[in-house]
């Protein structure tokens, strides 16, 4: 008999995850909206039960009788798989600690009482007054529980604030949103897999976004061109970070600055696999480790140690309006032998303001650094 697998969350971010869970022999039971659900088709078994009713999920997947539950790029999914796995015995992150991994601003919080560097922060609450006493522009501003730059705008001086922090609370889920000091600097992402509180670094991530006011990610590349030493440096800090923020059990995605004086501050972490195709693609064709497949096997407690069997470079690149130099690529991809997908949702190119509103990607992967555009 098939060992069962709940995946929280139906769209085209879970469509990987559905796909590998059903390649590795396991009954795939779907939870998600069926309005933009993409995995409805694919998975074994679907409900269109919304991903934040954790109760009704929680009665279904007792019913079920499932072996495991999981769910990538999510993080409010992860919130819903961490209680029903609590409840059920099933292998996850504590779900005592599911907020501090989920909220920014609780996040921060656990930042600083535990000396992990990262910007200086606070809070603007659903009705609460906010201070910026002693901070110093730019700023960041965010929701506090929301990914995908959704949300996210910096913002150069007071009379831009008011209406940054406005958008920010409309995106967030509570209501909320954090304003940061911004940190100059080069952008990357640590990809890392942990089993029972050890963890496994991966592969580090250069990030190119659309930089001001709202830093939409444009491309990723694997490995990072940083130096050897400063990725030593950026190892070790959030190797402590895990800890602190108490992730002991799957993928998580760490995202950090790095200034030109070698300063490293720690933006925000994921206890999930980053999204943007960099868990499900990059991390595998850039090291030959099926990182989605043991993101799966986490949950289903057969997780084995990791073995990096190559060494390639991998990517992706995102079409929308500021990338527009790419279309000839994009329309004559098959004479790139590196390109192993490509899609075009659409050829009516829009300025970014978040992730949704990219209109296409490719995904490259070399033996060599030498794919360039």
């Amino acid at each position: 008999m098939k060992k069962k697998l709940a995946i929280i969350g139906g769209s085209y971010l879970q469509l990987p995850a559905v796909l590998k869970a059903k390649e590795l022999g396991y009954e795939v039971h779907c939870f998600a909206w069926r309005d933009g659900a993409e995995c409805e088709g694919e998975a074994d078994y679907f409900y269109p039960i919304s991903i934040i009713e954790k109760e009704n999920i929680l009665r279904e997947c007792k019913r079920i009788g499932i072996d495991g539950i999981t769910t990538i790029a999510s993080d409010v999914a992860v919130l819903t798989v961490n209680y029903v796995a609590s409840h059920l015995g099933l292998i996850s992150n504590p779900d005592a600690y599911s907020d501090i991994t989920t909220n920014k601003y609780l996040m921060r919080e656990c930042f600083t009482q535990n000396d992990i560097p990262s910007p200086r922060y606070t809070i603007a609450a659903k009705d609460d007054a906010y201070s910026i006493q002693g901070f110093k522009f730019p700023l960041i501003v965010k929701p506090t529980d929301r990914s995908g730059s959704r949300g996210v705008e910096k913002v150069f001086d007071p009379v831009q604030l008011d209406k940054a922090v406005f958008r920010a609370k409309k995106e967030s889920f509570s209501k909320d949103a954090i304003i940061e000091e911004y940190v100059a600097g080069c952008e990357i992402s640590v990809e890392s897999i942990s089993f029972d509180g050890v963890h496994y670094i991966l592969q580090i991530t250069d990030k190119v976004t659309t930089g001001s006011p709202y830093f939409v990610e444009l491309e990723h590349h694997q490995p990072s061109s940083l130096p050897n030493d400063i990725k030593q440096r950026v190892k070790e800090i959030v190797l402590r970070a895990l800890d602190a923020l108490h992730i002991q059990y799957g993928a998580s995605h760490s995202e950090l600055k790095i200034t030109k004086d070698g300063d490293i501050r720690v933006i925000e972490i994921g206890a999930r696999m980053g999204g943007d195709f960099i868990g499900s693609n990059l991390v595998e064709l850039s090291t030959g480790y099926d990182f989605l497949g043991a993101t799966i096997k986490v949950a289903m407690g057969e997780f084995k140690e990791p073995r990096i069997t190559d060494r390639c470079y991998s990517g992706v690149f995102f079409l929308c309006k500021e990338t527009e130099r790419l279309m000839p690529i994009f329309k004559n991809w098959r004479y790139y032998p590196e390109i192993v997908k490509v899609e075009i949702e659409s050829v009516d190119l829009r300025h970014v303001e978040c992730s949704g509103d990219r209109s296409g990607y490719f995904i490259y992967k070399s033996s060599e650094n030498t794919f360039k555009v």
